[in-house]
């Protein structure tokens, strides 16, 4: 379901412009994710690669609790004619015993003893409860080196709440990853879960009048490195670009200029 599709799907993106980065994805499908009975934020998910493309959303002053022990998956990717709304796999494998969830997504076992974390783009902490709870589908994260996962995303994660909270009325977010050409979480010999090269994000802090009076962006490489580069939109676009035959285009509308 395209984010059009859905018209509360819009609101996770900067003045309703989605970008045009990776729309062209081979299998991508847009999903607004649905839990509670309501919609949470946006993504745009390789069902080939079994990881998300980018997760889109309004930033949440976090309250705590809502961290999930289950993962959730998305019945709708098993099935069309499921319901587009989260669900645990365990309890959706009991409604349809002997249906093979994982042909286009990633299931838990797949992340298990792979010794990757099930790293959130969209992070629980830019929440509160329940869109915090949403944050713990399979289709919103990607194989993450844990060092990086546990120390300079999450600290840089933390900054951007710093950030958010002090100076914006609004921020809207988009975080991503770029796939590798042919590293993955393999099970039984079957390549499972595409291992991204690189995590990237983007943001656009607004007043509010709803005009654009700050926005970053940053990128990562995937490995025990551990470091966060910090950039401009601009310099996030030239990045971007070097993983793409096309152009980039806007990530926020107007490049997130008043």
């Amino acid at each position: 379901m395209a984010a059009a599709d859905v018209p509360e799907c819009m609101r996770f993106f900067y003045k309703e412009q989605v970008p045009e980065w990776g729309a062209s994805t081979p299998g991508a499908a847009h999903l607004c994710q649905h839990f509670a009975n309501r919609y949470h934020f946006a993504t745009l998910y390789d069902t080939n690669h079994r990881i998300a493309v980018y997760s889109s959303y309004q930033f949440q002053p976090s309250n705590g609790g809502g961290r999930e022990n289950r993962w959730f998956v998305e019945p709708q990717l098993v099935n069309m004619s499921w319901q587009a709304e989260m669900k645990d796999g365990y309890w959706l494998g009991k409604d349809h015993p002997g249906v093979y969830q994982g042909e286009r997504q990633a299931l838990n076992e797949d992340y298990t003893h792979s010794g990757f974390d099930r790293g959130h783009l969209n992070p629980n902490g830019h929440h509160a409860v329940p869109s915090r709870n949403a944050t713990f589908t399979l289709t919103n994260v990607v194989p993450q080196n844990p060092k990086l996962n546990q120390n300079a995303w999450r600290i840089h994660e933390s900054q951007l709440t710093d950030l958010f909270r002090e100076k914006c009325s609004k921020a809207f977010v988009l975080v991503g990853a770029i796939p590798s050409a042919n590293n993955w979480i393999v099970k039984n010999n079957v390549k499972r879960v595409n291992i991204p090269d690189y995590l990237w994000k983007a943001y656009c802090c607004v007043d509010s009048n709803g005009r654009a009076i700050q926005s970053g962006a940053a990128t990562a490489r995937n490995t025990e490195d551990n470091l966060v580069n910090k950039l401009s939109l601009d310099q996030l676009g030239e990045f971007l670009e070097k993983f793409s035959n096309q152009p980039v285009g806007e990530l926020f509308y107007n490049n997130c200029r008043s």
